[in-house]
């Protein structure tokens, strides 16, 4: 995993095991690996995954089982979904149009450029 220096790493690990939920990778019920498993795979400290699963945990979007690990929450994707959607208008949106105005380029332009990349 690539992490960039403007977010914290923990939290890039959350954003990254959201997209693994959202992707189907860990379906809802289902087990996560173990916090020791996961921070080899992503080759970080434990504590940093453990740092990870637990604010994943108080978002609701997974939840520990005493001594089994930590599963994917019933309603995670959706839950998922709705943070980012949120997250989208309220971060990403308003600087893509700012970039848009400083840039000139027209909603037309935007539309068309996204005809061409689908």
């Amino acid at each position: 995993m690539q992490f960039k220096d403007h977010k914290p790493i923990f939290l890039q690990i959350a954003e990254h095991i959201c997209d693994e939920i959202l992707g189907g990778k860990y379906p809802e019920g289902e087990r996560l690996p173990s916090v020791r498993e996961y921070a080899a795979e992503v080759e970080v400290n434990v504590n940093t995954v453990v740092r990870s699963f637990e604010w994943l945990s108080q978002k609701g979007i997974i939840f520990n089982k005493r001594g089994m690990g930590y599963f994917a929450s019933q309603g995670a994707k959706e839950s998922v979904r709705e943070s980012l959607r949120e997250a989208f208008f309220q971060e990403t949106l308003p600087e893509f149009v700012g970039q848009m105005q400083k840039l000139g380029i027209t909603v037309e332009e935007v539309e068309q450029a996204m005809n061409t990349q689908s």
